[in-house]
């Protein structure tokens, strides 16, 4: 038995066969043409990216029923690579000077470029490469007429193992036999970790010399809730395993009672849940799910999964589609948190050393004014059809939130001189997601109409982690006494002025941190759409004075481990069917 840590990225357990991908579809031999060939070539390579992008139109159609218009505008992404000359170009070149194969040139040229994006240190490069293998595939299987993909003679049961996978590879699985996946390459933010989430697969990716150390058709386990991958697993962890499905399976059935039931602890306090979505089509899930609206929509995903900019007719649909699909439920939009590893980096001509401690979020906006108010002019114009809130990201002055208000209140003016209508009450809030932030909380809740608290970055910043980097991740904790203390605090801020106060980060929808940030004063929790029906049952067991002593006495812990396992037992003890079954690896 072999246990391999990776990073999960879609939730889930998947028991079955490993079903491992061959070969990397770019080692093609190089054969050389006659000249007289040359033209045949160029027009095997016009002809291959021609059915290329008729394959891709047709799996952007099917996509967009199966995911929503966000997430498939991926392939539209791929549509416009084969179209844009600088890729195509060094192929015809290719072929044309060294007179080979139109396959070997598109393998040569398709695979140089990924493996440059693959070196380097920047994550936002390396989640293209996917997109880059995607295309590789898609024409070298037109050029060599493979109709005999391995993804089609999976057997039932099988979980994809992977170097990495292509976006349009994992939309194109037939739900009945694969289970899950798993990949060598791979961060949550990639477009194949996207597609997982939104056809609801476990994944998990990351997991560095995972196929070289499988054997296809071997026994495993996928776990894509802690992300772990167990190889060869004996039947004592198999059955462990097995029990905790039939568990899961059993107490899902009874989540599901909980529904339309609120999340009010056993003293009448209730907390209101709601959800994080990157994409609009998501928000009729967080109803499905219980939630009671959204906390925190990412905008920058209509960014990453475009190769274009986002129009202002663009933001305006997108943000409209959520407030259809939310039916009156409150709907809070961030702004765009671009920078660092997800979208400045890549079109940078001198990419930043530390873009973490660059030019991200409220300050890449502020820089890039005229994209920053396509989107507040969006925002002000949905905001007529329903209930909408606007939350900066990464404020770490008075001054940042001000002008982004000066902004708002100018795209007002705008509005009203074309006619338009819009919420003239729009309420402005703010990600506390930084020390400084935390730190002038009594200061920043006299000017902001909310607070959201986003532990993630609260976290890296406050401990000065990087939480992508695998070298330091076990550094990466929100136990820290110094960032409960901080949460403390903005909580208590916040209090004063009775300003309303929430929590988005994937800390609000852990069990264990819930009870913590409940006894801390937190009365709204954002967190996936699939972490809803468990905070609910933790909450509908439990009353607020249990949580402020659980609360009271993490704060006298002075080590995160101390607080970690404190956290863990308090919750188990409380709902234990939360935990049971689950590895403790």
């Amino acid at each position: 038995m072999q246990i391999i840590k990776g990073i999960a990225v879609s939730p889930g357990i998947a028991i079955g066969r490993a079903a491992t991908l061959g070969d990397d579809p770019r080692r093609i031999s190089r054969r050389v043409v006659g000249e007289t060939q040359v033209k045949q070539e160029l027009t095997r390579l016009e002809e291959a990216i021609r059915s290329s992008i008729d394959e891709l139109a047709s799996v952007h159609h099917r996509a967009r029923h199966e995911m929503g218009d966000e997430a498939a505008k991926i392939f539209l992404f791929h549509v416009g690579m084969l179209k844009d000359k600088s890729l195509v170009t060094p192929m015809r070149a290719m072929i044309e000077k060294e007179r080979v194969v139109a396959e070997y040139a598109v393998g040569q040229v398709l695979g140089q470029m990924a493996d440059r994006l693959r070196a380097t240190p920047d994550s936002v490069f390396q989640t293209k490469v996917n997109d880059i293998d995607d295309l590789a595939t898609r024409l070298l299987g037109q050029l060599l007429g493979k109709a005999e993909d391995r993804l089609a003679k999976l057997g039932a049961e099988s979980v994809l193992l992977a170097r990495d996978l292509t976006p349009s590879q994992a939309a194109g699985f037939d739900r009945s036999k694969v289970i899950g996946f798993a990949t060598d390459l791979g961060g949550r933010t990639s477009h194949t970790a996207i597609v997982a989430r939104a056809l609801g697969i476990p994944a998990v990716v990351g997991c560095k010399s995972l196929t070289s150390q499988a054997t296809d058709g071997a026994s495993m386990i996928l776990d894509g809730d802690r992300g772990l991958i167990i190889l060869n697993p004996d039947e004592e962890r198999l059955e462990e395993y097995r029990q905790y499905i039939k568990q899961r399976e059993i107490f899902q059935l009874s989540l599901g009672e909980l529904r339309d039931l609120p999340a009010v602890t056993l003293d009448g306090t209730r907390i209101e849940l709601v959800g994080n979505i990157e994409f609009a089509e998501e928000a009729k899930h967080v109803l499905e799910m219980g939630g009671e609206g959204v906390g925190l929509y990412r905008t920058e995903f209509l960014y990453l999964t475009s190769k274009t900019e986002p129009s202002e007719e663009d933001h305006y649909r997108s943000y409209v589609r959520c407030v259809e699909l939310m039916k009156g439920k409150p709907l809070t939009i961030r702004t765009m948190d671009l920078g660092a590893d997800k979208y400045t980096q890549e079109r940078a001509e001198i990419p930043e050393r530390n873009p973490f401690l660059g030019c991200r979020s409220i300050r890449y906006c502020l820089k890039n004014l005229p994209m920053f108010k396509r989107q507040l002019r969006a925002l002000l114009r949905a905001s007529a059809k329903g209930p909408i809130k606007v939350m900066f990201p990464l404020i770490t002055s008075t001054g940042e939130f001000r002008q982004g208000k000066y902004l708002i209140n100018d795209m007002m003016e705008e509005l009203d001189e074309e006619g338009l209508k819009f919420d003239r009450n729009l309420k402005v809030g703010m990600m506390v997601e930084v020390p400084s932030a935390a730190l002038m909380a009594d200061t920043f809740a006299r000017e902001v109409d909310f607070f959201s608290i986003g532990t993630n970055d609260l976290v890296q910043y406050t401990l000065a982690v990087d939480r992508t980097n695998e070298a330091i991740a076990g550094m990466y904790n929100p136990a820290h006494p110094a960032v409960i203390r901080l949460i403390r605090d903005v909580v208590r801020a916040a209090r004063r002025h009775d300003t309303p106060i929430s929590c988005c980060g994937e800390s609000a929808g852990d069990p264990e941190y819930a009870l913590l940030l409940i006894g801390l004063g937190l009365r709204t929790l954002s967190m996936s759409s699939g972490s809803i029906p468990q905070l609910k049952r933790l909450i509908r067991s439990v009353n607020v004075k249990q949580c402020e002593q659980i609360a009271r006495q993490a704060l006298s812990f002075d080590s995160e481990t101390q607080v970690s396992s404190y956290l863990r037992d308090r919750a188990r003890k409380i709902v234990p069917e939360l935990f049971d079954g689950r590895s403790a690896d």
